[in-house]
């Protein structure tokens, strides 16, 4: 009897992982169609758009750049400066510093001559109290304002900068983030092209800034990163920005806009509450939380992504600060679906429900659990002498070259859209990192998402140390005596 229903259960989980792996397959082809799509018809509208008209435009909608920082002194000077360089008529800057420990406050006085002054604003969304506003006496630091508040986190400073901010749009990045001189203009354009829907968010895609040459805040050489970690995240983001993003933005089923880089139309952005300081995952469930107030008011609204590369980011190349930030980001899933699980196969908030809510449940948030199980099973036949084992490692065969295909199309897609590696020793690393991440690193992911599985269930919260060690400018390597290529 009971040996019937163990046989019977292993059939099941046999039919389940190659229901699985099948789905995974087909979701990630058409992602891959859909992507191209989309990319296509973004380079043609972009072969005769006129940027300027955007600068010059009396309609363009007017920006606060929120910038939150924590322990930053190593580089928030130097990003300070590049924001407010940035090329667009009506912005400010505003940069908060969320209760830091290090020397940001100083640094920040003395570089951009600030003083504490009577700043009138609507406190509307909570957050920790704000210490003093900071506006500086020399008119070229006109747009810029500095808020020093007391520890909240990210979101909670986000929630300051949204009350001090006075603009139409707010555009919320990290503040080591290094922004492209056209990036406003690019990022802007959407919210001013829809004619029938509202546009509530615009995303961007973020690059890897490791090993490239950074001069007067823009990044003037790109190279890929010189370890295995940082090259892997090279691929990894072109297949989540120029792919994934670009795939979900072609059916209007955007979840996600990252939190180094996002822009939102602040009026919905107060409907809703702003952030929520309570998960580490609120550049997501700002999102989520955004498009279901928009469902819920039946007003037709889009969420935006433009594909060109705007913004540079330093990733971390430690594995161990590398693994706190992917269990962040699991936790951060895990608690977004969790506090929006209403959505999920619900009807009433259409393709969001339908379709996004439940791939990220299966596919996101469930695939390390799911891989492992699924690893499992596999050694058992194997070991047991099952000659059903055969099937599926020649299951896992097909998925590994199919992720080499997706991880290979990614790299075709920058380089035919955008080309900024243009060195081909670079290129071939990257192709190299393409054929061993199934077996060298994509192990490390999915146990680290197991980990923000077992630490969400712990109640663990969050962020954990992420340390920086600044980006690399091109002046230094001409003071050590070194020649570039």
């Amino acid at each position: 009897m009971y040996s019937l229903l163990f046989e019977i259960l292993i059939e099941i989980l046999g039919i389940l992982f190659l229901l699985y792996s099948f789905f995974i397959i087909v979701s990630y082809l058409i992602m891959t169609v859909l992507s191209a799509l989309e990319m296509r018809d973004h380079l043609r509208k972009n072969k005769f758009a006129d940027y300027l008209d955007v600068v010059t435009s009396p309609v363009s909608p007017s920006i606060s750049i929120i910038a939150p920082a924590y322990n930053e002194g190593l580089n928030i000077v130097q990003n300070a400066k590049s924001l407010m360089t940035l090329h667009y008529s009506k912005f400010e800057v505003i940069i908060v510093n969320d209760g830091s420990k290090d020397d940001s406050v100083e640094k920040m006085i003395e570089s951009f001559d600030l003083v504490k002054t009577d700043f009138a604003f609507n406190p509307s969304i909570d957050c920790k109290p704000i210490r003093a506003i900071y506006k500086s006496t020399n008119r070229s630091f006109s747009k810029l304002t500095f808020v020093d508040k007391e520890n909240g986190g990210k979101a909670d400073a986000l929630n300051a900068g949204i009350n001090v901010s006075t603009m139409d749009v707010i555009a919320c990045i990290d503040v080591d983030c290094i922004l492209s001189s056209g990036s406003l203009t690019r990022m802007v354009r959407p919210f001013m092209e829809e004619t029938n829907r509202k546009v509530i968010a615009v995303g961007g895609v973020i690059g890897v800034a490791n090993n490239c040459e950074v001069k007067d805040g823009t990044v003037t050489d790109y190279r890929v990163p010189d370890s295995l970690l940082g090259k892997f995240q090279v691929i990894e983001y072109f297949r989540s920005f120029l792919m994934g993003r670009m795939a979900w933005t072609r059916i209007n089923g955007l979840m996600l806009i990252s939190g180094a880089f996002g822009f939102f139309n602040r009026e919905i952005v107060l409907k809703v509450g702003g952030y929520f300081p309570q998960t580490v995952g609120e550049d997501m469930e700002l999102i989520v939380r955004m498009r279901r107030y928009m469902e819920e008011e039946k007003v037709p609204y889009k969420v935006g992504f433009v594909p060109d590369p705007l913004c540079w980011t330093e990733v971390p190349e430690s594995e161990e600060i590398l693994s706190r930030q992917r269990n962040r980001w699991m936790r951060g899933t895990i608690e977004t679906l969790q506090l929006h699980k209403k959505i999920g196969m619900n009807p009433k908030y259409g393709i969001l429900g339908m379709i996004s809510f439940p791939f990220w449940s299966i596919y996101e948030k469930n695939a390390p659990i799911m891989e492992t199980i699924g690893v499992i099973y596999t050694l058992a036949m194997i070991i047991t002498g099952d000659f059903s084992a055969i099937y599926l490692v020649a299951l896992f065969v097909l998925i590994y070259f199919f992720s080499v295909l997706i991880s290979s199309f990614s790299i075709l897609y920058e380089q035919m859209a955008y080309n900024n590696y243009k060195n081909k020793k670079d290129l071939r690393s990257l192709l190299k990192i393409v054929l061993l991440e199934p077996f060298i690193i994509h192990p490390r992911v999915v146990w680290w998402g197991l980990k923000g599985h077992w630490d969400f269930l712990k109640g663990k919260g969050g962020w954990g140390i992420m340390i920086r060690s600044g980006f690399k400018k091109a002046v230094d390597k001409q003071e050590v005596g070194v020649t570039q290529n």
